[in-house]
């Protein structure tokens, strides 16, 4: 390097570094405050909220009765978790939900490449299938409603057409309320995934395929090589972001049965409302709300590990 241009860089340097100084708090103020109504808005609306839950699962306390009633227990709501029935139905119940994500997936998957290869008229099946996605939960689960209707539902009245006597009464049997919701809610997710699947499988290079028929390979060999493993970031992606919607299930639940019949299709969420605002025991219902926050934490890390096993990025 020439040494008067090491000179000049030295002479220059804390000139510049004098200029930069002023010119980068600028920018990082201008940059705080363009964000500082989305940070507001998420520590008043979530961390806060989820700081207070944390603090309040160790109190026992009715928020009718103010501050003033506010009684710190310990850890005794989380014993009374233990021997609490309610929970642990609610608990089963999500644990058994949790089946609708492989089930959703699998169907979404087969509907995506069905569509994205052999069928006419793409975009009409794409709407149609997507429509109870964006569709109103109170309007479907009304529909739903009428559908397994026990005596006059067009459900019923087909098996009944078919000689099946007495057919199931779904939503109003203890013994098939939970499947029935859990029919709905991958009736309703089914459309998403797929839109999800299809531009997945539109991103795969379609020289992989024309690689494998020159070798002879046939449509599963070309599914399960190609299609599969390079599908396997969008099936990771939406194993988490559905196992986590499932712990969220409540919309229905509410409308279709409100956690009944007998505690058959009471879930968490469901279980936390009802404890919260009805009940009126907020430290308790922060208990379950820490509960489900770590079941969600646990299951999430569980495949963030596992992915590494079966994704192919």
């Amino acid at each position: 390097m020439d040494p008067n241009t090491a000179v000049l860089k030295d002479k220059t340097s804390p000139k510049q570094l004098g200029r930069k100084g002023p010119l980068q708090r600028k920018e990082t103020l201008a940059g705080f405050l363009f964000v500082s109504p989305m940070l507001a808005g998420v520590s008043v609306l979530t961390l806060l909220p989820i700081l207070a839950t944390m603090i309040l699962s160790f109190s026992d306390w009715n928020f009718v009765a103010g501050l003033e009633g506010l009684k710190w227990i310990g850890l005794e709501n989380f014993r009374n978790l233990i021997d609490d029935d309610a929970f642990l139905k609610s608990l089963q119940n999500n644990v058994i939900f949790l089946l609708t994500v492989p089930i959703y997936m699998a169907i979404s998957m087969f509907l995506a490449i069905l569509i994205d290869k052999s069928v006419y008229f793409k975009g009409f099946f794409k709407v149609a299938f997507f429509m109870p996605y964006i569709s109103s939960v109170v309007a479907v689960a009304i529909v739903w409603m009428v559908l397994f209707h026990p005596s006059a539902g067009p459900v019923n009245q087909f098996l009944m057409s078919l000689g099946i006597k007495e057919p199931p009464k779904w939503i109003a049997d203890p013994e098939y309320a939970l499947s029935s919701i859990m029919m709905i809610y991958v009736w309703i997710s089914v459309g998403f995934n797929m839109i999800v699947y299809i531009a997945g499988l539109q991103s795969i290079p379609k020289d992989l395929y024309e690689a494998a028929e020159i070798d002879g390979a046939n449509a599963w060999v070309k599914f399960r090589r190609i299609t599969l493993p390079l599908l396997s970031p969008t099936s990771f992606f939406l194993l988490i972001t559905g196992i986590i919607s499932t712990f969220k299930v409540f919309d229905l639940i509410a409308i279709l049965t409100k956690g009944g019949p007998v505690q058959s299709t009471s879930v968490l969420v469901w279980y936390l409302y009802d404890t919260a605002f009805v009940n009126l025991k907020i430290g308790y219902a922060s208990s379950i709300a820490l509960v489900l926050f770590l079941c969600v934490l646990f299951i999430t890390l569980l495949q963030w590990v596992l992915q590494k096993k079966w994704v192919n990025y």
